[in-house]
């Protein structure tokens, strides 16, 4: 299977070349990696440049949005500016951050989950993050999402579900759309990458998560579980009252990310699950 990877990458010399010698030592090489450099005011041009003249598989492009974080639309609009580089012919495409380290069998491992069962349209390993000098699991995610920095499509799953939303959420309605469209996804619990950066260290965006549960047609009572689930696991009782908040403040002209067929498959999935935990199966 062919596989095409795009870099995103924003101010990331400090973990970039770690990034990229994880992919150039995998056992089995990736066809095309596009690093997009976005506006960056580091090193990372000098980072990138080494590998690109060194791989010919390896390729870049630069890109000027702005130097603001924008949650969700920054990293995917830079994703669309290397994707729209890369020609048809792929079988898989993935993003990836540039913030993360691959076990050498991660790519081979990757193919062999969408080979094994062609139901297969999303699939990736776990990621964990350095807490005192151990690796542990970065419990921001249930172990069976593919997280936004490991993201790995099959080409036709990715059609389906329309690409990647330029919006706060995408790397979750990416899922459920995934499903909607009858696609498994699939993570490999032994594949353990390393994420050098933890999530969210450098914005807030818990009222804006909470209007990512409307934008993805939760609807309220589904909300308030998910918002007390974060805020236990975060044990910070405010994060509750934040995400409701946002949840409830949202600007319907704003739009959503699933349309309301899809938005009722997504609320019968949430309660499917839950009553899957719930009875332990």
């Amino acid at each position: 299977m062919r596989i095409y990877i795009v870099i995103p990458s924003h101010n990331e010399a400090n973990y970039l070349g770690q990034t990229l010698d994880s992919l150039v030592t995998q056992n089995q090489q990736a066809n095309k990696v596009i690093v997009v450099n976005d506006n960056s005011t580091d090193s990372s041009a000098d980072i990138i440049n080494t590998y690109t003249q060194k791989y010919p598989f390896i390729s870049t492009i630069d890109t000027l949005s702005s130097n603001k974080h924008q949650p969700g639309s920054k990293v995917i609009n830079a994703f669309y500016k290397g994707f729209r580089l890369l020609d048809n012919n792929y079988d898989i495409i993935m993003k990836l951050d540039a913030d993360i380290v691959l076990p050498k069998n991660y790519l081979s491992r990757i193919v062999a989950m969408f080979n094994t069962n062609p139901k297969v349209g999303m699939a990736s390993g776990l990621c964990f993050v350095n807490k005192n000098g151990t690796w542990i699991y970065e419990t921001i995610a249930d172990k069976n999402h593919v997280r936004g920095p490991i993201k790995a499509y099959r080409k036709q799953c990715f059609h389906d579900i329309g690409g990647l939303q330029a919006s706060l959420g995408w790397d979750t309605a990416d899922v459920l759309l995934a499903q909607y469209h009858k696609w498994q996804i699939k993570t490999d619990k032994t594949l353990h990458v390393k994420h050098l950066k933890p999530t969210g260290i450098k914005y807030n965006v818990v009222n804006q998560q909470g209007a990512v549960f409307r934008k993805l047609r939760y609807g309220f009572v589904i909300t308030c579980i998910a918002a007390l689930k974060i805020a236990l696991n975060k044990k910070n009782p405010k994060l509750f009252f934040n995400l409701i908040y946002g949840y409830l403040k949202h600007d319907k002209s704003e739009g959503y990310l699933v349309n309301k067929a899809e938005g009722k498959f997504i609320r019968n999935l949430r309660w499917k699950n839950m009553r899957k935990k719930l009875l332990g199966s």
